[in-house]
């Protein structure tokens, strides 16, 4: 091979199956830095595994693990045949510089231990933190699962551990929220002890985060989790000998099995106390030039004893010599800030002119150097053929044939499952709630009270918990995609199309999840390095129909469309994601124009879910359901039925009670027929009551906007309910479209009694409420209006006010718009 064509040789350059090695990274930023992060540093082999099904991205393996890249991202790293690399290209491993002295804890103990759990995405971290404590926090194979920090106690051996788990990041820096707010949490908290939870069958690319913190200079115990892998794939790993060398203890566990916490938290406890000679000042030995300027910078550090005092100036030096502007902006707040901030530029100055490289660079570089010397020395791994069946299953779910038809139809199976396989406990649990009413109903006497416990409490509350069924179902799936690795192939696969439409690929995650529930949807954005693809992907969250519009889907498809549930189901769901493509391309040439961010994501290996976990995350989503049921939802149904109700005085068009009774008296009458009379006309009498009650004349001021889209004024009222829940639309309707309890009606339910609805009074008098049009018109506003108003305060925290204004008001426009067009198209057809 000639030298203009290795000179020139990209990571994009290689086919299928080819390897490459690392020479060199272009580019600059936020990618560069990420990349290295990730492993691709100098020296490094690389092979080529396959193309998206759109043929971007490119899924590559590097140090044992899969991560996927753009073509535009893989043209920045300059790679060489492996022949043609002539001699060792990584960083020597120069070792560490041991002190020899212990890391003791100022003051006196207590029996309160602070500890925080700081760890790579599907580290596990999480799920050693519900283990550890009894959380129920959600566990899932693909990074972001924990978007804020989690905090627990529990005690053992007398003492009472106070644990929090951080978010999950591959190093602390300063590019993403989640690397910001874990540094902050260790500088700002300064935790007893930090656990390093290392995926232990990916240790090369864990343990530089490890190297991170080792120059922070604090106490840190690592949990080899995962271990199980390590020994399955047959390798000698002398973990003791190289927790001497870090300076740092390494306690093996397998968090999903529970085995080895004990062991773990003891050892924290130990080395708390101060009672462990493992853990002592270790630096890791970056080399001459390297070391020479951390020890010039830090001289300046350490003349200001207030700095000095809260940091540690070897890891601020690091800092300054990878050029981090948070680090500069810090060292502002200082009296000698300009002398450490010239002498910091100097020994950059320096250092790239000796490596021909960015200095930032030159640090990943010996920390990886140092990472594989160390390894070298404890690690002996016998060439397996290692996950061969996780390899065949990702090829037949990533084919760039048949990955898209697998993903629509996992999708399109999920929604016909929520109905099918939830209709019969849906069955059981309404028949229960019949039965509750029809008692209660029985042996009270006639009254308000009667009337609030059977039509406002059981009728809006028993009409919502019916549907827990589904709710559960469909967070099965959404569990079953996530802790099996599932989840990251969807965005790999998605990424072109995102990628189009301006979202970055890793937006498909917190979509995803967002047809769950779109507050940690939100949430879950931080995952995003770019603050433009964040509040992007914000924003078209709520196109996103979460489980709480799912009621109100059940209900009118089981009504209107019993033939083809699971299609009209995933037709709106399609809606959705409509929507939020072209919202996405329209922000994308307008507020949001803006550079491509690289698309560098972590391909979890796939494993097979446990009970424990499903069960735990099904367990919580009923557990949050149920707690809404006996709050928000009671609370409303409630005020409804009491808006409905109240005031009493109304003055009817006609003598009702007086009908009712003639007919009752007429012998002329069979007894059939006085039945249907009077309960035609004890309905007739509860709608002019409650068109005449305080929700009525709300519902009538509001009609004007929505009678273009054929509503009724309950529709409206059950509209306007569901600002603040989406399930509480469907409590509305509970309450509002009662009919009396008597024992003919006793069994009707809420979907006999929409079908049943007629108009009352005006031009429509006779005419059925609802129709499959209206029903489908009333889906597609549901879907699209005003979100919750929790994801509109998750909007407010994650962006400001003014995106969370934004977001209330051009969602409930469109959805008006969307909604007109639906019933107007709609009724030329039929």
């Amino acid at each position: 091979m000639d030298s203009v064509k290795i000179e020139n040789m990209r990571l994009s350059d290689l086919q299928t199956g080819e390897v490459g090695i690392i020479v060199k990274i272009l580019g600059h930023g936020a990618f560069r830095n990420r990349i290295t992060e990730m492993g691709f540093v100098k020296g490094k082999k690389v092979r080529v595994i396959k193309n998206a099904p759109l043929r971007d991205p490119v899924e590559y393996e590097i140090m044992d693990y899969k991560v996927s890249l753009r073509r535009s991202e893989a043209k920045l790293i300059e790679v060489l045949p492996p022949e043609d690399v002539l001699q060792e290209i990584l960083v020597p491993f120069e070792g560490t510089i041991d002190e020899n002295i212990l890391k003791l804890t100022k003051g006196k103990k207590g029996v309160n231990i602070n500890v925080a759990l700081v760890g790579n995405p599907n580290s596990g971290k999480t799920t050693l933190f519900n283990y550890a404590s009894g959380s129920h926090e959600r566990v899932g194979n693909y990074g972001g699962v924990t978007i804020d920090s989690k905090e627990a106690h529990f005690e053992i051996d007398d003492y009472r551990i106070n644990i929090v788990d951080l978010p999950g990041t591959y190093s602390l820096t300063e590019y993403t929220p989640e690397e910001m707010y874990v540094r902050q949490h260790i500088t700002d908290n300064t935790p007893d002890v930090v656990v390093n939870v290392i995926d232990a069958s990916n240790l090369e690319r864990n343990l530089f985060l490890t190297t991170q913190l080792i120059d922070m200079n604090i106490k840190v115990v690592i949990a080899l989790n995962m271990f199980d892998e390590l020994e399955q794939k047959n390798v000698r790993f002398d973990f003791d000998t190289l927790g001497k060398m870090m300076g740092i203890p390494i306690i093996p566990t397998v968090s999903s099995k529970g085995i080895g916490i004990d062991n773990l938290f003891k050892k924290v406890i130990a080395v708390y106390l101060d009672k462990d000679p493992t853990v002592r000042h270790i630096h890791i030995n970056y080399g001459e030039n390297i070391e020479s300027a951390i020890k010039a910078i830090q001289k300046e550090l350490k003349k200001n004893l207030e700095l000095s005092d809260q940091y540690s100036t070897r890891y601020l030096s690091i800092k300054l010599i990878e050029g981090e502007r948070t680090t500069r902006e810090l060292m502002q707040q200082y009296e000698n800030h300009e002398a450490i901030l010239s002498i910091a530029k100097k020994e950059v100055s320096k250092l790239e002119k000796e490596f021909a490289e960015k200095a930032e660079t030159v640090i990943s570089d010996a920390k990886y150097g140092f990472i594989a010397g160390a390894l070298g020395e404890t690690y002996i791994q016998t060439e397996v053929d290692r996950r061969k069946t996780s390899a065949e299953l990702d090829n037949i779910i990533t084919h760039k044939i048949f990955g898209f038809p697998i993903f629509l139809f996992f999708m399109w199976f999920m929604f016909q499952a929520t109905f099918s396989i939830g209709s019969i406990p849906m069955e059981w649990i309404n028949a229960g709630v019949n039965l509750l009413g029809n008692y209660i109903y029985g042996f009270m006497s006639e009254g308000p009270l009667r009337d609030l416990i059977c039509q406002g409490i059981i009728g809006g509350v028993g009409g919502v918990i019916v549907f827990l069924p589904n709710i559960l179902i469909l967070f099965f799936f959404i569990s079953l995609m996530e802790d099996t690795g599932y989840m990251a192939r969807a965005s790999f696969i998605m990424d072109r199309i995102m990628h189009k439409i301006g979202l970055h690929g890793k937006s498909f995650i917190p979509l995803l999840m967002g047809f769950g529930c779109n507050v940690p949807a939100v949430m879950a954005t931080r995952t995003l390095e770019n603050r433009k693809d964040r509040l992007l992907t914000m924003i078209i969250t709520p196109f996103m129909s979460c489980s709480a519009r799912l009621p109100v889907y059940v209900l009118l498809i089981s009504a209107f469309f019993p033939k083809h549930q699971g299609l009209v189901l995933f037709s709106i769901y399609g809606l959705g994601i409509f929507c939020a493509v072209v919202v996405a391309l329209i922000m994308k040439k307008t507020v949001f124009a803006k550079e491509d961010v690289p698309f560098v994501m972590e391909l979890p290996p796939y494993r097979v879910p446990t009970l424990r976990s499903t069960s735990i995350h099904m367990w919580h989503k009923a557990v949050q359901y149920l707690k809404k049921m006996g709050t928000v939802i009671l609370v409303a149904s409630v005020v409804i039925w009491a808006l409905g109700y109240y005031p009493r005085d109304h003055q009817y068009t006609m003598n009702y009670d007086g009908a009712i009774q003639t007919i009752k008296n007429d012998a002329g009458l069979s007894q059939d027929a006085k039945d249907d009379r009077v309960s035609l006309l004890e309905t007739r009498k509860l709608s002019e009551h409650q068109e005449n009650s305080y929700i009525g004349k709300m519902g009538h001021f509001i009609e004007p906007a929505i009678s273009p889209l054929g509503f009724d004024w309950r529709i409206g009222v059950s509209i306007i309910t569901g600002l603040a829940a989406k399930e509480i639309v469907v409590s509305t309707m509970g309450v509002l479209y009662q009919v009396d309890l008597s024992a003919k009606n006793s069994e009707a339910t809420l979907k006999d009694k929409i079908l049943a609805q007629e108009y009352t009074s005006g031009p429509k008098t006779g005419l059925h409420v609802f129709s499959p049009l209206i029903a489908l018109t009333l889906m597609v506003f549901i879907l699209i209006y005003f979100p919750c108003v929790a994801v509109i305060a998750a909007i407010k925290k994650e962006g400001n006010w003014k995106w969370a204004l934004f977001t209330m008001f051009y969602t409930t426009g469109l959805a008006w718009a969307l909604a007109f067009l639906t019933h107007y198209i709609g009724g030329l057809i039929i």
